[in-house]
């Protein structure tokens, strides 16, 4: 029986990605179709869209791309008990997410007196883990200049400045997003200039973030789904993968 296969525009319906970042996947290696219509034009078979669901997965984990890559290549690599491990974790976070709904839940109850205004300390808690974000950090970032230096910086911050920084961050993401929504090109002179801002943002206020670095930084970005959904409330769906290409376009500038 002839597989099916699919366009990139196709593709990119399917699994709610963006072309610009299934061109950039191809060109670094992570998900490269084989086969090409006569004119050119990639396609994709079934494999590739399982290849592609485990790059997805990954980035929803908060995997480095190139660790996906890594891993995707290995010579021993195993989809099914990768998709059962990968299984595990997300019920995990389900459960971790689940825990804190319950708390606001009870926060909610408490404020609208539906417990008689009683409060439960233990309740209102119960999900929220610090120490963890903390650890995370540590262990990706910890013992790098640009990790001492921000938590240099970051120890002597006032509640004023950081009310200050997140104005100057929101000014940052409605330009971006303004220029998105204009229909402007991610890799045209004025996304490139709200692109310099985030930049100039960043080098600012935690540690010196050459353009380089800000390159290094969109791979995250476009690989954590934590900073993709923080970055898109802040300006809208699709935000991110514009401020990505914007921010790849300026570090080529």
């Amino acid at each position: 029986m002839k597989r099916r296969t699919y366009q990139v525009k196709e593709v990119a319906a399917l699994a709610r990605v963006s072309v610009r970042a299934l061109h950039h996947w191809d060109e670094i290696g992570l998900l490269a179709p084989r086969a090409r219509t006569e004119a050119g034009y990639r396609l994709y078979d079934d494999d590739d869209l399982l290849r592609l669901q485990q790059i997805l997965v990954g980035r929803e984990l908060g995997l480095p791309l190139e660790e996906i890559r890594r891993s995707l290549d290995e010579p021993g690599f195993d989809r099914r008990a990768a998709l059962r491990a990968q299984r595990r974790e997300l019920e995990a976070r389900a459960a971790h997410t689940a825990a804190m709904l319950r708390a606001i839940d009870h926060a909610l109850a408490v404020l609208d007196e539906k417990e008689g205004g009683t409060m439960d300390a233990g309740k209102l808690f119960e999900g929220f883990d610090h120490e963890k974000h903390e650890a995370e950090a540590e262990e990706r970032w910890g013992g790098t200049p640009a990790f001492e230096e921000s938590r240099r910086r970051t120890r002597r911050y006032t509640p004023e400045d950081w009310k200050r920084h997140g104005a100057e961050q929101a000014a940052v993401y409605a330009a971006a997003a303004a220029l998105m929504k204009a229909g402007a090109a991610p890799d045209g002179a004025e996304a490139m200039d709200a692109a310099e801002r985030h930049r100039a943002l960043i080098d600012r206020w935690f540690y010196p973030c050459a353009p380089a670095m800000h390159a290094r930084l969109a791979d995250l970005y476009e690989a954590d789904a934590r900073f993709a959904a923080s970055i898109d409330k802040a300006g809208g769906p699709g935000l991110t993968p514009f401020l990505v290409a914007a921010i790849r376009a300026n570090a080529r500038r």
